[in-house]
């Protein structure tokens, strides 16, 4: 195994099986009693008792090579190389003499070819390496451009059957039998306790945001779509989970490239994986039509209760978690980009789930807006998305994406600065949250008039559009949007109380001037925030 010399950490892969196909993967996860079929032809599992990731049991090896380049604070816990070997040993010793069958995943992360890393996955269940099939871009496929030449970079242990000891925690050091630890060095990933599969995906990108900017390119939590018509109109959709960036890039008027993770390279935009991972609340077919149509043979659905006679999916009921997923392939959205590549962005969007209800539904923002906003990253953390989250709560993650960078998150900002100036995109502030009140007063924002939103930017409409200027937040509201309620772009308009409104949106004027003290920024960009 790549990154330790150690004999005894040594995987013994002679019982694996490298590279199954779907079919078989299907077929043995059956027979395993790992998921079982819903109506639809998806394989539906558990992931157990967590239903989300776990970013408190997340560490990263410290040393000397890499320290000064971190982060440190609670999205990056340090481990010592010492205490990475003793995780590395357990997971491996149970994998080697406990697991009745290993499966091995060789494939790529990076749709480019000239950014591209191999990831190697190794698991004990079937469903877990057909996720990693699923999510990661196969060799040979055509999302890796027909290509075959893979090198190993980056290795992913998965034993999540396999849970710390009392005493080994006490040897550890961590108070959790769960842990994952990722070391950039060694260029390997453990992961001990926990079955939620989402865990090996954002491991691999938290790998590809430390990695690529030293290859030039610049790593982005968002989705990415592009005219089905013209190849230079590519959009970005940046958020964090359940805002929006699956549902609203998969538009059957665009081509899809990707729903969750890309790079932003010299030649333009590019995936960083082969599949969606989307979630599955409430979805409708007339919602969501293509994600609907996309779930078949070959998806993986996680922890959604389906019906014991008719094994039809219950895609209301969230009993297990509200954060339903559903794993499948990019090309099973009819018309998507393959391989998932694009130029450079004509329209950047910023996703945000606002709980406080006071945020206009769209604004165009400044340059300078654009670089305070993405550096506090607002949204609402939403119930399920992690361990003992069970209903939104506002919360503040640098570019969108806070748990997965390893690097300080005014470098990753000062690259988007730098490529909006380049080739003059133009961002936008897309609130898919609440209007008329905060959550619990309040309802969601109508997808219909968001897709609406959507459209008038992708078109261009709205860019010339004249704006009114928010007093507290400086933001450009446009005045119309075609198909929306002039009333509903104004969020003081929707509440019964506009006093309560004026209270609560100075609350959380407050709060981003709290939270950009966190951060050295430059003063112009300071200045672009909220001014109440």
């Amino acid at each position: 195994m790549s990154g330790t010399t150690a004999a005894s950490v040594k995987l013994r892969l002679e019982k694996a099986l490298h590279n199954i196909a779907p079919a078989e993967l299907i077929e043995r996860a059956l027979a395993a009693g790992e998921g079982r079929f819903a109506s639809n032809g998806a394989l539906n599992c558990s992931t157990g008792d967590r239903t989300g990731r776990s970013p408190t049991d997340k560490y990263l090896e410290d040393t000397p090579g890499i320290h000064d380049k971190i982060w440190w604070g609670k999205v990056n816990q340090p481990i010592t190389p010492k205490n990475f070997d003793r995780v590395l040993q357990i997971a491996t010793d149970h994998l080697n003499e406990t697991a009745e069958q290993l499966y091995v995943f060789d494939g790529f992360a990076g749709a480019d070819p000239r950014h591209r890393l191999g990831v190697r996955v190794v698991t004990e269940q079937a469903w877990h390496n057909l996720f990693a099939q699923t999510l990661f871009i196969r060799q040979g496929s055509a999302a890796a451009g027909g290509r075959s030449d893979w090198n190993h970079d980056w290795t992913v242990i998965n034993a999540g059957r396999r849970r710390l000891t009392d005493a080994e925690q006490a040897e550890l050091g961590v108070k959790s039998p769960i842990i994952i630890v990722q070391s950039m060095e060694r260029k390997t990933v453990v992961i001990l306790g926990s079955e939620y599969a989402g865990e090996m995906k954002k491991s691999i990108f938290y790998a590809m945001n430390y990695d690529m900017p030293d290859q030039g390119v610049f790593p982005m939590h968002c989705s990415a779509n592009v005219a089905k018509d013209d190849e230079g109109n590519v959009a970005l959709f940046f958020g964090l989970s359940g805002t929006g960036k699956t549902t609203l890039s998969a538009d059957p008027e665009r081509a899809l490239i990707g729903d969750d993770e890309h790079g932003w390279g010299p030649d333009g935009v590019f995936n960083f994986e082969g599949g969606c991972y989307a979630k599955c609340i409430k979805l409708s077919e007339e919602g969501e039509p293509q994600i609907w149509n996309a779930i078949r043979f070959g998806s993986v659905l996680e922890n959604v209760v389906i019906d014991d006679k008719t094994r039809d999916p219950d895609y209301d009921d969230g009993s297990i978690t509200e954060n339903t997923r559903v794993t499948y392939p990019v090309d099973f959205i009819p018309g998507a980009k393959i391989p998932s590549v694009g130029g450079h962005p004509k329209h950047v969007v910023f996703l945000t789930a606002d709980a406080y209800g006071v945020l206009p539904p769209v604004a165009r923002l400044t340059p300078e807006q654009a670089m305070y906003y993405f550096i506090n990253g607002y949204t609402s953390k939403l119930a399920g998305t992690e361990a003992g989250v069970t209903e939104p709560v506002a919360n503040f993650s640098p570019c969108f994406g806070g748990p997965f960078l390893p690097r300080p998150p005014v470098q990753y900002a000062e690259m988007l600065a730098e490529r909006i100036k380049k080739y003059n995109s133009t961002v936008w502030l897309l609130n898919t949250g609440w209007t008329g009140g905060p959550y619990g007063v309040g309802k969601r924002f109508n997808l219909a008039y968001t897709r609406a939103m959507v459209t008038a930017i992708m078109t261009g409409s709205l860019r010339d559009t004249p704006v009114d200027t928010d007093p507290i937040f400086g933001l450009h509201i446009p005045t119309g949007v075609k198909g929306v309620p002039a009333e509903v772009l104004k969020p003081r308009n929707t509440w019964d109380d506009p006093k309560a409104y004026d209270k609560k949106a100075k609350q959380l004027a407050e709060a981003f001037r709290e939270n950009d003290q966190k951060f050295d920024m430059p003063e112009e960009v300071r200045s672009a925030g909220p001014k109440g």
